[in-house]
């Protein structure tokens, strides 16, 4: 058995930057991870998707370009030129982390799967084939999630791809089929239909990013129609076949009516299950919800004291950035002896559809849900200038404000660059500056940020 002051389980956004942060503080500390170092948004998420989007982007614009003026008379897609810039890119941050970690003093990095024998003690299956036990005062867990894979007659049998398998197609699919109308299966599907694919996406619930306003749900149900991607809503799958090596048959209930579809590929992307199962927790005193997720309370500290769970794998906002503030929140509990917890964080969030799906705060279905005063600002892309300019006038700014503190409460920015617009309204709402003085604040012109003057303007409306 080898003992530590801690044990990092995971060498995602939390784990990898918690574990070299705790050696450099002077703590022995050993990060596990049983595949690749950076997590999912590295080597899954994040950085594979977005090179690929930006890809995609280029295909798109080469169909667009015509209406600036510049003609396109013939371009192709090379799928296997797109997935080798995507592997690089990959990789040179991958192997970045990794010998950053090697490079730290005090800290050990090992490969292998982690599971729970005791109370802070884990055994490891080393990827060389031996065991190895660890213990330590502190523990880390950051196991991070995988797809979601539902129970549907003949899925198993048939060769469906993943938010992962996906990203190693170096060919464009015929039909592609998406389960799940949210942020995976919106980006991949926009994506591959720009790629070339003929795209449907089946999505049970009424309307596609439910979690929306309806207007933005709407909004971008219009934007994915005019690329000609078929959005079947109040709609399931309920049965695959594949003949050998050929195409699927997808059996579809469509708002209670069964009917068949044919396609090439399909991708599942329903959601994402917690990795928490190979950890044998129960025998570490550490509980979870009936999902698998890790229960934690307000510090992140889990029901075994000393045993901390961050990022993905303790329910929440899934998101990247939640993950790394989780650990700047531990460490700086822990070693700097602050005082943070996760209660009433913010968490602002970009979906990297074409445009940009950014949003912070509450929208207006919660503020009705909260029964508390609201005014709604917004204002469509189409009057907006650099939107004008640039050509791409679609979607629409939102935000819901406090009539009396006139306090941003929250802001939803469905456009080109929503993302980065939301975060200067973040930064408003951090900050506590009122709409009525973004209304006359002086931006640079013409920048898509510059606009929030007229978005406040129409409360006046």
């Amino acid at each position: 058995m080898k003992t530590y002051d801690a044990i990092v389980i995971g060498a995602g956004q939390a784990g990898a930057p918690l574990a070299k942060k705790l050696a450099n503080a002077g703590l022995k500390t050993v990060i596990i991870e049983k595949r690749f170092y950076g997590g999912t948004c590295v080597n899954d998420g994040c950085t594979p998707t977005k090179t690929m989007i930006a890809s995609a982007k280029a295909a798109y614009m080469a169909t667009k370009s015509h209406e600036l003026g510049v003609t396109v008379k013939k371009f192709s897609v090379d799928m296997a030129v797109v997935k080798k810039r995507k592997d690089e890119i990959v990789l040179k941050s991958r192997n970045g982390g990794l010998k950053a970690a090697e490079k730290t003093r005090n800290l050990d990095v090992v490969f292998g799967e982690a599971s729970f024998t005791g109370e802070k003690t884990v055994e490891v299956k080393l990827n060389s084939g031996k065991v190895q036990t660890f213990k330590a005062d502190k523990v880390f867990l950051n196991p991070g999630a995988s797809p979601l894979i539902p129970e549907i007659e003949g899925l198993s049998e048939v060769q469906f791809l993943t938010s992962t398998t996906i990203l190693d197609l170096d060919y464009v699919p015929e039909h592609l089929v998406v389960l799940g109308g949210n942020y995976i299966g919106l980006e991949f599907g926009q994506m591959f239909r720009r790629f070339g694919s003929k795209v449907t996406i089946l999505e049970k619930s009424a309307r596609i990013v439910a979690h929306e306003d309806e207007d933005i749900s709407a909004e971008m149900q219009k934007i994915f129609e005019l690329e000609k991607i078929d959005i079947l809503t109040n709609t399931h799958a309920v049965k695959f076949k594949q003949k050998a090596g050929g195409k699927i048959t997808v059996t579809i209930d469509e708002k209670g009516t069964e009917r068949k579809i044919k396609c090439t590929h399909v991708l599942v992307a329903i959601g994402r299950k917690p990795q928490t199962e190979a950890l044998n927790l129960p025998s570490a005193g550490i509980e979870t919800d009936k999902e698998g997720h890790i229960k934690v309370n307000d510090k992140l500290e889990t029901s075994a004291a000393g045993v901390y769970a961050l990022g993905d794998a303790k329910g929440g906002p899934a998101f990247t950035h939640i993950s790394y503030n989780d650990y700047t929140i531990v460490y700086r509990n822990l070693i700097e002896k602050a005082d943070f917890n996760i209660k009433d964080r913010p968490v602002p969030y970009c979906m990297f559809t074409d445009p940009q799906l950014g949003r912070v705060g509450i929208d207006e279905t919660e503020a009705k849900k909260q029964g508390i005063k609201y005014k709604v600002a917004k204002l469509p892309m189409a009057h907006v200038a650099r939107a004008i300019e640039t050509g791409d006038t679609r979607g629409f700014m939102k935000a819901i404000v406090d009539p009396d503190t006139k306090r941003i409460l929250g802001a939803t920015v469905l456009g080109p660059e929503g993302g980065e617009v939301m975060t200067v309204l973040q930064m408003a709402m951090e900050g506590g500056i009122t709409y009525d003085r973004i209304r006359y604040c002086v931006f640079a012109h013409p920048l898509y940020s510059e606009s929030l003057n007229n978005l406040f303007m129409t409360l006046d409306n």
